[in-house]
């Protein structure tokens, strides 16, 4: 009988451990997943700062809007934040607005001096002038 009980309580004590690390680990999941949503970058501008114009190019082709923000920037943002220099010409050329604030109240031009990004701030310099 004495035995029955110890294992009934620490099978007891086993299934609430069990149970509360599950409700933390739902928590958690939910926390990451928000925090996932929240910062995706979409298609589009990840093709931006990974530098493949030819994907820019397509998606702008099949109707890309060139100033649609992406997780607070701008295209024209993304570009010039990675010095991307022939893709922030391409989205000038495509009607991309330079002086487009972003969620913090930066410009391109800023993303390019913050991120030392002198190709691209060299460019907007120039179009500035």
């Amino acid at each position: 009988m004495k035995k029955s009980a110890v294992i009934i309580a620490i099978a007891l004590g086993f299934s609430f451990t069990s149970l509360n690390a599950k409700n933390e680990i739902t928590t958690t999941s939910s926390y990451e997943t928000v925090a996932v949503e929240k910062g995706a970058v979409n298609p589009f501008c990840m093709s931006i700062v990974k530098g493949d114009i030819d994907t820019v190019k397509k998606l702008i082709d099949l109707g890309q809007d060139v100033n649609k923000k992406s997780n607070g920037l701008t295209p024209a943002m993304y570009a010039a934040k990675f010095n991307r220099l022939d893709i922030l010409k391409l989205l000038v050329e495509k009607g991309a607005k330079l002086k487009l604030k972003s969620e913090k109240g930066m410009t391109a031009k800023q993303y390019a001096k913050l991120s030392n990004a002198k190709d691209t701030l060299v460019y907007i310099e120039g179009l500035e002038s």
